[in-house]
């Protein structure tokens, strides 16, 4: 099975950037579709960006503009930068991976155990 691990999580002000990584192992890792998604604390987990094997990339009306989902098949890794933060990003940020053709906003079989984003105003 794949087995996912999120860092890049942190403290930033409004305004402000990070980028997150996800690595994943597995040997079939590059045919995997994977995606973003982030829980508020004491929310429901909503859906962020997602790219597929073949890196077709989506993302949700919120981060629309200012968040860009990126893969690395040769490292293993997927990635989301996230420009001009709002408070309301703060989240959980967490990265989910499902067997191609399946989608991962509707289907998504493995989770990595997250990473804090906190934006200050």
């Amino acid at each position: 099975q794949v087995q996912l691990v999120e860092s890049g999580g942190g403290l930033v002000r409004a305004g402000g950037s990070l980028k997150l990584s996800c690595v994943g192992s597995g040997r079939t890792f590059s045919s995997y579709n994977m995606g973003w998604f982030r829980q508020p604390p004491g929310k429901d987990r909503e859906f962020v960006a997602a790219i597929s094997w073949i890196s077709g990339t989506l993302y949700a009306g919120s981060v629309e503009g200012r968040f860009t989902i990126s893969r690395d098949s040769a490292k293993n890794t997927v990635y989301l930068q996230m420009n001009s933060l709002k408070p309301e990003d703060t989240a959980v940020y967490m990265c989910g991976a499902v067997s191609a053709p399946k989608s991962v906003r509707v289907a998504t079989e493995y989770w990595g155990q997250g990473t804090q984003v906190t934006v200050s105003s």
